[in-house]
């Protein structure tokens, strides 16, 4: 009995580094994981990551993430393929450059549109002319048109 549990014992002490070391592989391979699928907009939701979705094309690119991790491609490798595939709106953040410019730029041109609107509205409210009263020639013709006024208290 003794010689068995000896024998236990040894055979723990022999695999367990391995089953720790292919654990913190696996955490490892899950961090890098989680990483990349940070740096990817889902392609569904559009404004969240690829971490962040539920989607079930997010779930199949974080597949695809998890095989080409498997295949012991790099990072920069890995996100090469996936703009290459569906283009930089892949990309949570998209490089700045001619095709992507509106995105980056578009928010501003907006902001300052819709600034220079209210700026030339509240000019031309100023600017504007005041409106002269009537006089009594006005007034007249406005009371036969529209008949005399009635007073509070009278009924119809």
């Amino acid at each position: 009995m003794k010689s068995l549990l000896l024998l236990a014992l040894l055979a723990l002490s022999v695999f367990t580094p391995i089953a720790v070391k292919a654990q913190s592989n696996d955490i490892q391979t899950e961090q890098r994981i989680r990483h990349l699928s940070e740096k990817l907009r889902c392609l569904v939701c559009q404004n969240q990551t690829l971490a962040d979705s539920n989607a079930e094309l997010a779930s199949d690119l974080r597949q695809q993430l998890r095989e080409q991790v498997a295949a012991g491609r790099s990072d920069d490798e890995i996100l090469d393929y996936l703009v290459q595939r569906y283009g930089d709106f892949v990309l949570y953040e998209p490089p700045f450059k001619a095709t992507t410019a509106l995105l980056w730029l578009g928010p501003f041109l907006l902001f300052a549109a819709a600034a220079g609107f209210l700026l030339l509205a509240v000019r031309r409210r100023r600017n504007a002319p005041e409106e002269a009263a009537l006089v009594p020639d006005e007034k007249r013709l406005v009371e036969r048109v529209l008949g005399p006024e009635k007073k509070s208290g009278e009924s119809p």
